[in-house]
């Protein structure tokens, strides 16, 4: 008999993730030393530690696999204890062994709640008694407009905390704006949604910080991604998986097309960014609850998801259902099918403005006669390249600013400099357009 379906489509997802670098792993693995006695053993049952998410009606009759190498590539899992991320991390200790790959796990108390520590600690247990190895526990700080990666509880030798953390500037995860990827987080279990407002400050004696501009959800997507690419550099892992859901990656979508984001945005969150993976992206929240049901899996479900204070709550127990009442079923796989859509369309109109941006840049800047030949959608991300390249945030470059620059370029009429966020000046001279930084204190008025 063969697992629960709902256990089978999680490991079937990490395993096509896994497969990319199963050609990694040594010809030959360490498996444990045969008794040096030939005196027949008598047939009862061998007792071993399970790995991974072994369905209790079966242990006992499945053969313990032989550990990883270990120079064998390590998949790090990123989780917060919920129903998303301990069906990944299952999935992943057991798809893991069977590769002979090594798997550990992070998870990231990002302060906010009363006990997160030690609930941190506690989901550390877990994932280490699904045979995962190493795992961390990493305390981070955020506020409304700083973030800090401080302290990391290791597996190794378990117990005491140390400093770790780096800083990241991210690009993506999960809902919305480009900052990297999606993560062990609180605040959706799997998909990001910060507060409109506020963004509670934690502070507590090993926790330093390092002081950044941005609201609260862009803070704590900040810490969440510095801590996990901090561990994924010091653990030397090939990957780190992120437990985002199809859910996830509509909740975004709507997210996106509330702010009137352009497609790159209403493409979500992507299957594969550098060293990030996220397996569930065709799989709906509900198996993943299913999966830890039924393999026994204790889950935190954090109390920031049915909290209307954070915007993704909103859209996933309100704006969600609505939907789904009003338009038929079928809403979350739609939207979800959208962002792969838009995802590929974002794709080939990026590739084709880099390609745009180094045939238009010269010594002074960018020639406006070539930029003027491209279509809308194309030059204004040939501007924002630019832009971004001279210092301006990401995440902080909205359409109102490729609207002025484009005018640059389709309405000049002698306008002056404009200034953009992270202290960029784009001033048009001679036909250019040309992108500088400003030093600090400049006192220069943003769009």
């Amino acid at each position: 008999m063969g697992p629960h379906p709902a256990v089978a489509a999680i490991r079937l997802a990490v395993r096509r993730v896994l497969n990319d670098i199963a050609a990694q792993v040594p010809d030959t693995f360490t498996t444990a030393p045969k008794p040096a006695a030939t005196v027949p053993v008598p047939a009862a049952r061998p007792v071993f530690r399970p790995v991974g998410d072994v369905d209790p009606r079966h242990a006992a009759l499945r053969t313990p696999r032989p550990r990883p190498a270990p120079d064998a590539p390590l998949v790090l899992v990123a989780c917060s204890g919920g129903a998303d991320s301990m069906a990944l991390a299952a999935a992943t200790a057991f798809e893991a062994a069977k590769l002979g790959l090594r798997a550990g796990a992070v998870t990231v108390d990002h302060g906010l709640q009363r006990g997160s520590t030690s609930r941190a600690d506690e989901v550390a247990g877990r994932l280490r008694a699904l045979g995962l190895d190493p795992v961390e526990a990493i305390g981070v700080t955020v506020g409304s407009a700083e973030y800090g990666a401080a302290h990391s509880a290791s597996d190794e030798g378990g117990g005491g905390r140390r400093a770790g953390g780096a800083a990241h500037s991210a690009s993506d995860e999960g809902g919305g704006g480009r900052r990297a990827g999606g993560a062990a987080h609180s605040a959706s279990d799997e998909g990001g949604g910060g507060r409109r407002a506020g963004g509670a400050a934690h502070s507590a004696s090993d926790r330093g910080g390092v002081r950044r501009a941005g609201g609260p959800e862009a803070a704590a997507r900040d810490a969440r991604y510095a801590a996990l690419d901090g561990a994924a550099e010091r653990h030397g892992a090939s990957l780190v998986l992120l437990g985002h859901t199809r859910d996830d990656q509509a909740e975004t979508v709507l997210l996106g097309l509330a702010r009137g984001s352009g497609p790159r945005s209403l493409s979500g969150m992507a299957a594969a960014t550098g060293r990030y993976r996220r397996p569930f992206l065709d799989l709906d929240r509900a198996i993943t609850r299913q999966a830890c049901a039924v393999l026994d899996l204790p889950v935190w479900d954090d109390p920031h998801n049915v909290d209307p204070a954070y915007t993704r709550a909103r859209v996933r127990h309100e704006v969600l259902p609505v939907l789904e009442k009003h338009l038929g079923g079928g809403v979350v796989e739609a939207l979800a099918r959208t962002a792969r859509l838009f995802r590929d369309d974002a794709d080939a109109l990026d590739s084709w403005a880099a390609q745009a941006e180094a045939e238009a840049l010269t010594d002074e800047g960018l020639d406006t006669a070539r930029l003027a030949e491209l279509p809308p959608a194309v030059r204004r991300r040939v501007l924002r390249r630019a832009a971004i390249r001279a210092g301006s945030p990401p995440g902080d470059l909205f359409a109102r600013h490729l609207e002025v620059m484009d005018q640059l370029v389709t309405d000049w009429h002698g306008q002056g400099p404009l200034h953009l966020p992270g202290a960029v000046e784009l001033r048009r001279r001679s036909a250019r357009l040309a992108f500088r930084r400003m030093e600090p204190g400049a006192g220069m008025a943003r769009l």
